[in-house]
């Protein structure tokens, strides 16, 4: 079984590299943390003009027909660059509702808008911190309207449409809400990462559109996560990655009693120890990647253990990085800072490592009793 990138998928990762350091968005990404924008625009429409915002949709809603992989590959190169954009969001997530569960009218309506970089989307899920279960969704739909509040709703200040779990009745489902309609109220919350912005929403009254099925909210949402699980693995490996090259970087520079600190054995054990969990985390991403461009029944065991792994992988490596960096990594004019921040806020985008973790065990816990 070859889990190996193809050469034009290495070639778009190539492109997609060099595309994003001439760029610069370590800089970009400082500038949005100073300043008060919720992302880059310019990059961000740069991107949507690239085509990557129309990696998987098919042409027949006017984007590019690819596949999984070669979105894997951007999702890479975004991570690396730290790309304050909402693609995460908008593609990963709200876009995947739409070829999972949308309606053909649905999908003519938005898919083109989302391809082009002319509509952002978002979900809003959670309604309580650490939780997403039925028992903690108490935003209902009634005659289809919507009302409730959700919690750190990622780009929920800049999208134009959000994916919403809410209830109608005892059970849940997903909605497509206009946010720049009535009913509609957002209020931009401060968190670790701000290059990656994210709100809190109410809704009241607001018009609804079902997306899929009537009480399959939960079944709907666990292949949109699966599939997000994957991709967001690639961003934290990437900037695993970069940490680890940044780490060896200034090893290698920074002298010490005459020799660069690179040499001494304490270092040396912490930065092999980041190298193997950038490999493993790696491995995993790859697993992932196949299962989810084949839509293989391992997909959800793939997912997760990618999704854990990843997350684990760049903790290590952006807490090392810094101490690496020694007393100069705490500073603001050091990058060290920024990749630590994207990873305590991916850390728990779509849900935190136990939250994850808790789904590996329970799916190959439901392998083994199949089996």
């Amino acid at each position: 079984m070859n889990f190996e990138f193809s050469s034009e998928q290495n070639l778009l990762r190539d492109q997609a590299k060099s595309f994003l350091a001439d760029k610069s968005p370590l800089r970009v990404a400082r500038q949005v943390l100073e300043g008060e924008s919720s992302h880059d625009a310019e990059l961000w429409r740069s991107i949507a003009a690239m085509g990557w915002t129309a990696t998987t949709i098919p042409e027949k809603y006017h984007g590019l027909g690819l596949g999984q992989l070669e979105l894997c590959v951007i999702a890479e190169e975004l991570g690396r660059a730290l790309s304050p954009v909402p693609f995460s969001s908008s593609v990963y997530m709200a876009t995947e509702a739409l070829l999972l569960g949308g309606s053909e009218a649905q999908k003519e309506a938005l898919l083109g808008k989302l391809a082009q970089g002319e509509a952002i989307g978002c979900m809003a899920l959670a309604e309580q911190a650490g939780s997403l279960s039925p028992n903690s969704i108490q935003s209902t739909v009634s005659t289809g309207k919507l009302t409730g509040t959700k919690l750190m709703v990622a780009d929920g200040d800049l999208a134009d449409f959000a994916v919403v779990l809410a209830k109608s009745g005892d059970d849940c489902s997903l909605y497509l809400v206009d946010l720049n309609g009535d009913g509609v109220e957002r209020e931009t919350v401060a968190t670790m990462d701000p290059s990656r912005s994210h709100a809190r929403i109410s809704f009241t009254a607001a018009e609804a559109d079902l997306l899929g099925t009537a009480g399959d909210g939960f079944q709907l949402l666990a292949g949109v996560l699966d599939h997000a699980a994957v991709l967001y693995a690639f961003e934290q490996v990437a900037g695993a990655e970069a940490c680890l090259d940044m780490a060896k970087e200034y090893a290698l520079q920074r002298y010490a009693f005459g020799r660069p600190i690179a040499s001494y054995q304490a270092l040396k054990h912490r930065m092999a120890q980041m190298y193997v969990a950038c490999v493993l985390a790696r491995s995993n991403c790859y697993y992932g990647a196949w299962a989810l461009s084949t839509r293989a029944a391992e997909l959800p065991v793939a997912a997760a253990t990618a999704r854990v792994s990843a997350t684990q992988a760049f903790k290590m490596c952006a807490e090392e990085n810094i101490q690496i960096h020694g007393g100069m990594g705490f500073t603001w004019e050091f990058d060290c800072h920024l990749y630590y921040r994207r990873h305590k806020l991916l850390a728990v985008n779509i849900g935190s490592e136990s939250f994850w973790k808790d789904r590996l065990i329970t799916r190959i816990e439901a392998q083994k009793a199949a089996a």
